[in-house]
């Protein structure tokens, strides 16, 4: 049985099967001597009394043995036999159903030899006991069994009650285990459900106080380690902002150097334009390094105001297209033109628009840019050109300064793609990688469709 729960419940069953099963085997056989004892003391007191008798009547007159016994009374189901030593004479009670051929050989060599002797036995299927009693006054032997069925009947009902006893309590201890490992389990449920949260980006969240003292260490060292990494993500997000911003003014001095060289680029000679033109494309990806660095941390920060509009998606691709120079791309939907969802605008506009910079520079420009939906989410996919994206890489592609096979020798930050996937998180969706029909990369953009009688369409 899988997991803790499980595990727990398959120990209680377990530990209540053993304890059961223990007691069960020691109250039967307790039990079952107890009563043999008392069956066999009552038929051996009531043996002992017929053997008396007969070494009275059959002293006086031993002619009539057979008759005498006959007639003794014994145990309801029982048999009597008298051996005369001197005769070799055997006197069944019942001859045409139980002779000394039916009792044991055992018991008869010993009371034969004088001893007194009992021993169990079986005689037609059913359970018996025999004693044998030597009765020396009268040189003879006497043999009495009685059944033993009717302690054999009470022994195999308390077995069966014992045996439903046994999986009675086995199932009450698994019930025990469930409910108890539930009360075990509820505070390791809190921790994961938090650690869920803050797996999900929200680490403000904490486990309450708990009463049980084991329990309140867990939840102190739990906070404590999620204040410690909070403020660690905290400490490196601020890091990273700070150096971004602070690398804002000599890269905007760079740039405008760059600006003022560059209208005088044809006075140079053709090393030092070489030169210059090295300098200019490693100014414009620093420029763009420090911006996208600057993005990602106010999208960790959450920092960032939200233009929420209704709007179809559709025809908001469409314009940033035509905005940013990708009108020539082709285009495709399947939503219709009345199809409209709540949408954040500066978010669509900047996963479009670093999609379509990611195919220009890395796979040989975009060839198809398609929206569609359905009515829990919408999607936005843009094909390329390029060699596609190998199976190893897609998951590592959309990390921070990663980089693909084919975009190694870029000019690019390595955060584009990253960039796409915080703010598709931040739509609640995600973005991912396929290999299109002419073998190039297929990057697609899912987000959740959002609905709300509250915002109203902006007037064109």
């Amino acid at each position: 049985m899988r997991g803790l729960r499980g595990r727990m419940i398959l120990y209680f069953s377990l530990s209540a099967f053993a304890a059961a099963l223990s007691l069960s085997i020691v109250t039967y056989a307790s039990t079952r001597a107890y009563l043999l004892d008392q069956r066999s003391e009552l038929a051996t007191s009531q043996a002992i009394n017929n053997a008396q008798l007969l070494r009275t009547l059959v002293a006086v007159n031993s002619q009539d043995a057979g008759d005498i016994v006959t007639n003794i009374r014994t145990e309801s189901g029982g048999y009597a036999i008298l051996h005369l030593v001197d005769e070799e004479s055997f006197f069944a009670q019942e001859p045409l159903r139980f002779t000394q051929s039916n009792l044991p050989n055992e018991l008869l060599t010993k009371t034969l030899a004088g001893q007194s002797a009992r021993q169990r036995f079986e005689f037609n299927g059913e359970p018996y006991e025999a004693l044998g009693i030597s009765i020396a006054a009268i040189s003879a032997n006497y043999f009495e069994a009685f059944p033993l069925t009717d302690v054999e009947r009470t022994l195999n009902t308390i077995r069966t009650t014992l045996i439903f006893g046994i999986i009675l309590i086995t199932i009450a201890g698994g019930i025990f285990g469930f409910s108890s490992s539930g009360s075990v389990l509820r505070p390791l449920r809190r921790v994961a459900s938090v650690a869920t949260d803050i797996a999900s980006g929200g680490l403000d969240v904490r486990l309450e106080d708990e009463s049980d003292p084991e329990l309140s260490r867990l939840a102190v060292s739990f906070n404590n380690m999620v204040d410690a990494v909070q403020n660690r993500i905290q400490r490196e997000t601020r890091f990273a902002s700070d150096v971004s911003h602070e690398l804002r003014s000599p890269i905007t001095a760079l740039a405008a150097a760059v600006e003022v060289l560059q209208s005088r680029r044809d006075d140079l000679s053709d090393r030092n334009k070489q030169a210059f033109d090295i300098i200019a494309s490693q100014v414009h990806r620093f420029d763009r390094t420090v911006l996208d660095l600057l993005e990602l941390s106010r999208l960790d920060a959450g920092a960032g105001k939200t233009q929420e509009e209704i709007v179809n998606l559709a025809d908001l691709v469409k314009r940033v297209c035509q905005r940013h120079g990708f009108a020539e791309v082709a285009f495709a939907t399947t939503l219709d033109a009345d199809d409209e969802a709540v949408i954040d605008k500066r978010r669509i506009e900047r996963i479009v628009l670093n999609l379509l910079e990611n195919a220009r520079d890395h796979a040989g420009g975009a060839i198809l840019i398609a929206v569609s939906g359905d009515e829990n989410q919408l999607h936005i996919a843009v094909d390329d050109a390029g060699a596609g994206v190998a199976q190893s890489e897609r998951e590592r592609i959309f990390e921070r300064f990663a980089r693909g096979t084919a975009s190694r020798n870029s000019t690019g930050s390595g955060l584009g793609l990253a960039i796409v996937q915080e703010h598709a998180r931040a739509l609640g969706g995600h973005a991912w990688v396929e290999t299109n029909s002419n073998g190039g990369a297929r990057f697609i953009v899912s987000i959740l469709r959002q609905k709300s009688a509250e915002l109203t369409r902006p007037m064109l």
